[in-house]
């Protein structure tokens, strides 16, 4: 396993698999048992699967696609989407998966998170951010699928989850999802500066040179993809796909 993590990030929605830009016009990109069968065979170290409608929509995590994910899964994965209490915390370990990524849930109630942590490991428990920049430039963090803004500063915001005991926080520009035109390394370096535990940098990655940058430059101990490993050249061909493992260990020793 490389000390610094490439994780793919699958988004679900309804029974399929998509990709968005900017968390807008999700496009359909396939089947996510399909996907997982190839990422087993790339010997992938970690997934992650995030229901991006769950909230909006106000239901439980999708525990069918779960099962059929962990049944198949070699790999351990996080999930997240819909999850509002700890019995559904509960469920998804027993159903199988390793970790649970809180977003909505975790702005509407700190102490929520606190229980989480103290219940289940802060090992287990995601803080998930996700960030635009306002008019002024000046970011903000976003809850219900990037629709609500909380009106907090990702730096405060990265700040008040580790206390609440979240033991990494997945950080996604909402600006740059999809767009493979790399990190926004100003946002990741000023999160992981402010911060003791991992982040994951999300959003924006159209290369491994992007991935590696974001751990580099960045600070960060794991990048995060969903554009790069699912579609393939200039006209975004849908190709899951992972790079080789030497590859990323020379492009994280070099320089």
């Amino acid at each position: 396993m490389l000390i610094n993590r490439f994780i793919p990030v699958l988004l679900l929605k309804n029974q399929g698999l998509v990709k968005t830009v900017k968390f807008k016009d999700p496009k359909y990109v396939g089947d996510p048992i399909n996907a997982i069968k190839i990422f087993n065979e790339k010997e992938v170290d970690e997934l992650v699967f995030l229901d991006i409608t769950a909230s909006l929509e106000n239901r439980e995590p999708q525990y069918g696609k779960i099962v059929e994910v962990a049944t198949e899964c070699f790999m351990p994965f996080c999930y997240g989407g819909g999850i509002h209490d700890l019995k559904a915390i509960e469920k998804i370990f027993n159903l199988g998966a390793e970790k649970v990524a809180l977003n909505t849930a975790a702005a509407r109630d700190p102490e929520f998170v606190r229980e989480a942590a103290r219940r289940f490991g802060s090992q287990s428990i995601i803080g998930s951010i996700d960030v635009k920049k306002s008019l002024l430039g000046e970011y903000e963090v976003f809850i219900r699928c990037g629709t609500e803004s909380i009106r907090m500063s990702p730096v405060d915001y990265a700040r008040h989850l580790e206390q609440a005991g979240v033991g990494e926080i997945f950080l996604n520009s909402v600006d740059r999802d999809g767009t493979m035109k790399g990190y926004d390394l100003e946002l990741v370096h000023r999160v992981t500066s402010a911060v003791n535990i991992p982040v994951v940098a999300i959003g924006g990655a159209g290369s491994v040179d992007d991935m590696v940058g974001a751990i580099k430059q960045g600070g960060a101990s794991a990048a995060g993809a969903g554009s790069l490993f699912v579609f393939q050249g200039k006209h975004r061909a849908v190709l899951i796909t992972y790079p080789e493992r030497e590859l990323l260990e020379r492009k994280l020793s070099d320089g």
